[in-house]
């Protein structure tokens, strides 16, 4: 309608004016009308444009969501199993009086010593009255019962034992079982002090040991939530799986350090990889998407994400 009003006004205005005049005005009012109709043919452009990667946006976002209810509910169950399992039994104290009723009949001659297959002193056919008399539960150390129960493919070292009483696979000895080597739990190492905690665990990440690493930032998260170190807690535990090659996983968590804490120092890296997860991942368009949207939500960025950016964009051949 403005394009029509403007060609009307010039056509007047052209047939107004006299002689040599009158040439030049109507060709400086078509060239008016092509600018005006080019200008217009950019607008609509840039408008779908626009909507494209919104509506790009919106599902990279949906998708994300999807990613992270699946990680949570995996992550529900798991702890589900360790709460399931069997505590073991107190250290001091006897595991025979708290499971009774478990293999009595072969592990426990002194409670039924006359039961078909209990096991014999050697020569003789009656057990003897010192071996009657003395309770085996008070000589044998609760780590040795443990190891029946918990290890029964574990033969325990040394000879000193009653051998007449025990099945020929499972010699005691007078002595406590050595607990197997076993890697150090970092979850157990809190010392209660966000920053001696946040320390530790960052040390393993530059040492390059991930999955310690990823135990002791997700310690750290649990103990210490409202900790101002916990945006950078987060993205490193991120990385973590990064170098690990969980691009999932990596992906819920750089996608929380540049939503839930967008206002910290680690939010443009955070999207940065972010676009290089969903890249690994196969989502090469939500991957551009993702960092075009950091130029726009992040114009402060510094260098080196810039950089970041042009060369992930250009890993993903996206589009210019």
């Amino acid at each position: 309608m403005l394009r029509r009003l403007l060609l009307a006004t010039a056509l007047c205005a052209a047939s107004l004016v006299p002689g040599g005049f009158s040439g030049a005005r109507a060709q400086d009012a078509s060239d008016f009308v092509v600018r005006l109709n080019r200008l217009e043919n950019q607008s609509r452009q840039t408008a779908g444009q626009i909507e494209t990667l919104q509506h790009e946006n919106r599902q990279l976002k949906e998708q994300l969501r999807k990613f992270q209810e699946d990680v949570e509910f995996r992550l529900q169950e798991a702890k589900g199993g360790r709460s399931g399992a069997p505590a073991a039994s107190p250290s001091g104290t006897n595991p025979g009086a708290a499971k009774p009723q478990k293999r009595s009949d072969a592990f426990d001659p002194d409670q039924n010593p006359g039961r078909p297959g209990a096991p014999m002193q050697l020569g003789t056919t009656t057990p003897s009255s010192a071996v009657a008399e003395a309770p085996r539960a008070h000589s044998v150390p609760p780590t040795v019962v443990e190891a029946d129960d918990e290890e029964p493919g574990l033969t325990p070292p040394g000879l000193g034992g009653p051998v007449d009483l025990s099945p020929p696979a499972r010699v005691p000895t007078t002595g406590a079982l050595p607990n197997p080597a076993r890697a150090p739990s970092v979850a157990a190492t809190g010392s209660g002090d966000a920053r001696a905690d946040y320390e530790a665990a960052y040390a393993y990440i530059l040492q390059r040991q991930y999955e310690q690493a990823e135990m002791g930032l997700r310690q750290f998260i649990q103990s210490h939530p409202r900790d101002a170190l916990v945006p950078s807690a987060t993205y490193w535990l991120g990385e973590s799986y990064l170098q690990r090659n969980r691009n999932r996983e990596a992906a819920e968590q750089f996608l929380k350090v540049s939503t839930d804490y967008a206002r910290s120092a680690q939010a443009p890296d955070a999207m940065l990889k972010l676009g290089a997860s969903l890249n690994a991942l196969g989502a090469r368009e939500q991957a551009c998407a993702t960092l075009a949207e950091l130029e726009r939500k992040f114009p402060s960025a510094s260098t080196s994400v810039r950089q970041g950016v042009a060369r992930e964009q250009k890993r993903a051949r996206c589009a210019a």
